[in-house]
């Protein structure tokens, strides 16, 4: 602030501060100041003295990381007026308190925690506690909250591994009786397909389809919507493909259950001449990804006891125990064009899918010389379900997979999908398939945790046609939000997830899609107890 008192003594002018266009001006007689001259500067001191103390006040509430009045500028210059720090030291304390860790012991059999924010702001009121208690009872009772949410979490996940991994007894109870049907009925051992339409497997002016599966009942409903929907299902030939255990009640269902007059072919994998035949890579990358899980996942109560890992990981861990993920019914779409070399293109199809239309138009799709014709899985309107890019599959912390791969790269699904083997035989996607599993091995499954689509998404790199996803739904076995509307409007649906349709955890309003496939009066059906409710 100025003071210039002019040399007549006539006028006195009080400048605030440098650049400030007003000022006050005050009028003196000529010889001796006046008592308003007085009044006006004693009025404006008052002012500023009150001003300067606001300012401190409201800078003290603001705090140190928020700045809404001039106070906070202030502060966060440090100035000092009348010789105190404006600084307040109440947030370093509370950050200083919640910043220590406080490990599980310090919180076993404790009772004089709140359980909940009521009780808290309850006991903060009444105890009157200062800012540093006020911090460690926050601390305490957000730690056990915590404590609690991981533990329901886990459980969580463990529940949902057991539910999603083990057979149904139902199902169980399917293959023991048509095994036996197999063992004591003639007709349950009938050649599959006929002499007769034996020919058919190997013609190309059939629609060829493949599925390979384990599972009895999710084979036939795959099956049955295929031919059913199908509008020629003269044309139809499904080449069913099995494991050893399961060949004697698939052959014994197929046979009691014919679905003319489409041509349905099932065969083990002993069967083919091929996999017996020298070593099968597959088989050997299975073997060696099956030791590396056992030795570091250590089951499942080992990794339910882990302390220290985020409740997600944990969850994918447990769900690379599946047994799925180390099936020989998921690798073997690697070799198809060994599987079936007089085939020409083919369809082939997961057994948790269901077929809502004719999928003859499939073969008429230009595949603009590619191997493989997949829906992309990074576009759509649900975002949950159609958001995925190879950073979803991959790890590309390791360098191995971030020099070679772009992580915003779209990906695409299994479950649906068109294989041009001619073309497939022109190119190395099944070595490049094995190169990568065998480098997985290597780095302890650090390049990949889960299945067959990361090693597919790399081998069949460059090699994939985008076709309408129209022709394949995903997400029905996780995605709780798909209407049935929704889902009846697709062409294949995709039960890809836990809920399968066959468990008891199956989304119960979309399972009224895969069981309307199912005959519910059948004596088998009826005497293991399968009914359309779960």
């Amino acid at each position: 602030m100025q003071l210039h008192i002019s040399p007549s003594l006539r006028h006195v002018t009080l400048l605030p501060g440098k650049g400030l266009k007003e000022f006050i001006k005050v009028k003196v007689s000529s010889r001796k100041l006046s008592y308003r001259m007085l009044f006006y500067a004693l009025l404006f001191f008052t002012f500023l003295l009150r001003f300067v103390f606001v300012l401190t006040a409201v800078d003290s509430i603001d705090g140190e990381n928020k700045c809404s009045t001039i106070g906070c500028l202030g502060k966060k210059l440090r100035p000092k007026i009348l010789g105190r720090s404006l600084e307040s030291s109440v947030p370093e304390v509370m950050y200083g308190i919640l910043d220590q860790p406080l490990g599980k012991d310090e919180l076993e059999g404790r009772s004089d925690i709140p359980q909940t924010l009521k009780e808290f702001m309850t006991e903060m009121k009444e105890g009157g506690y200062d800012a540093k208690t006020f911090a460690i009872k926050l601390r305490e009772m957000v730690s056990l909250m915590e404590q609690r949410t991981r533990i329901a979490k886990i459980q969580e996940y463990l529940y949902r591994h057991i539910a999603s991994s083990s057979i149904p007894k139902e199902l169980h109870c399917l293959h023991l009786r048509l095994a036996n049907e197999h063992a004591s009925n003639a007709a349950a051992r009938l050649q599959l397909p006929p002499a007769e339409l034996v020919p058919a497997l190997v013609d190309n002016s059939y629609f060829h389809f493949v599925l390979a599966s384990d599972n009895v009942l999710a084979a036939y409903v795959v099956a049955t919507s295929l031919v059913r929907n199908s509008l020629r299902p003269q044309k139809v030939v499904l080449h069913i493909i099995t494991d050893k255990k399961t060949y004697y009640p698939m052959q014994a269902w197929f046979s009691l259950h014919p679905l003319s007059p489409a041509v349905i072919e099932v065969k083990a994998l002993h069967h083919f001449d091929w996999f017996t035949k020298g070593k099968v890579p597959v088989l050997e990358a299975m073997e060696k990804d099956q030791q590396v899980r056992s030795q570091f996942r250590g089951g499942s109560s080992s990794i339910v006891a882990n302390t220290t890992e985020k409740p997600k990981v944990i969850a994918a861990k447990l769900q690379a125990l599946s047994p799925k993920y180390n099936s020989v019914m998921n690798h073997i779409r690697i070799h198809l064009p060994e599987l079936f070399p007089s085939l020409d293109k083919i369809v082939f199809l997961d057994d948790d899918i269901v077929v809502q239309t004719d999928l003859s138009p499939l073969w008429d799709i230009d595949m603009d010389g590619k191997v493989n014709g997949a829906v992309e899985t990074c576009t759509g309107q649900d975002k949950f379900v159609m958001s995925k890019r190879l950073r979803s599959y991959l790890n590309f912390s390791h360098p191995l997979i971030s020099k070679n791969f772009d992580p915003n790269e779209c990906a695409w699904a299994y479950g649906m999908n068109i294989f041009d083997l001619e073309a497939w035989r022109n190119t190395n996607i099944s070595l490049t398939y094995h190169y990568w599993v065998e480098q997985n091995i290597k780095s302890d499954l650090s390049l990949w945790q889960l299945g067959t689509l990361p090693p597919g998404l790399i081998a069949f790199h460059g090699h994939v046609h985008n076709i309408d996803p129209f022709w394949h739904m995903l997400g029905l076995g996780y995605q709780e939000n798909t209407s049935l509307a929704e889902a009846k409007s697709a062409g294949v649906i995709h039960f890809n997830g836990r809920a399968k349709p066959w468990l008891h955890i199956a989304l119960p309003q979309l399972r009224s899609l895969w069981t309307k496939y199912i005959d519910f009066s059948d004596n088998i059906i009826r005497s293991c107890h399968i009914r359309e409710s779960s």
